[in-house]
């Protein structure tokens, strides 16, 4: 026990008296143990003087009580703050690094549609979309999936869509069936077209694999990317602009 907090209730006296008895033991334990060192001593020392100063006394149970209550009390202020902290954190603004928003330009010659109907950014007008430039050949696109996948997963439900446009780097790519076996195997089940001509591709100035659009509601481009990472902003893009209002000439 701290001997600060639960002073002695001892008498002067019987205090000396234990002092005294100590000493003297602990000079009969020397001298019986020739081996023993300074070192030893020293540590002895100090828990037999610990020892003598803890009280007789045990605390009482409302002295117990407080001190736990005091732990409880710190324990949940840390909680709090944390969870202040993570709030803080999450509310922070997203920066949708499109400066000047523009009107998406609408599909051109896509063909061999998967998992949909022929689609236009018409139709889509209303939701959120994601537009990913891939090829299944690709090694950076292969690593991406898994978070487009997470994603749709997690918004779709929330009026969040996702177009595939597939723009084939090398011939075997261009085949459909090729397309079709490589959606199947990474379990893609979005709506995916076959850009063969890079027609669409032109359009929007794209020049990499993979690329990333995020388009509005209203059908402008908000946000871009361009290769892996940057999931946790891309996942925080798609929940800002699915809370944003929906336009009424939407």
């Amino acid at each position: 026990m701290d001997s600060a907090r639960f002073p002695l209730r001892l008498r002067r006296s019987s205090v000396l008296v234990g002092s005294l008895l100590g000493t003297v033991m602990f000079s009969a334990i020397v001298v019986g143990r020739p081996g023993l060192t300074n070192a030893n001593a020293a540590s002895m020392r100090s828990t037999t003087a610990t020892t003598q100063a803890k009280p007789a006394s045990p605390a009482s149970p409302a002295s117990a009580t407080s001190a736990t209550g005091a732990k409880k009390s710190s324990t949940t202020a840390k909680k709090s703050a944390s969870a202040t902290k993570k709030s803080t954190k999450a509310a922070a603004p997203v920066n949708f690094n499109v400066s000047k928003p523009y009107d998406a330009p609408e599909f051109t010659e896509l063909q061999n549609w998967v998992n949909s109907k022929p689609l236009t950014l018409a139709d889509l007008r209303g939701q959120v979309v994601l537009l990913n430039f891939w090829t299944f050949g690709c090694f950076n696109c292969q690593n991406t999936i898994p978070h487009i996948r997470d994603l749709y997963a997690k918004y779709h439900g929330q009026g969040f869509e996702i177009v595939g446009l597939h723009a084939p780097e090398f011939d075997y790519e261009k085949e459909a069936a090729n397309v079709a076996k490589a959606v199947k195997k990474d379990r893609i089940t979005w709506p995916v077209a076959q850009d063969n001509g890079f027609k669409t591709w032109r359009r929007y100035k794209n020049g990499f694999w993979p690329s990333f659009y995020y388009l509005d509601r209203t059908g402008k481009v908000r946000y871009t990317h361009i290769g892996e990472g940057g999931y946790a902003e891309q996942d925080a893009v798609v929940a800002a602009l699915l809370a944003e209002p929906v336009p009424p000439t939407v």
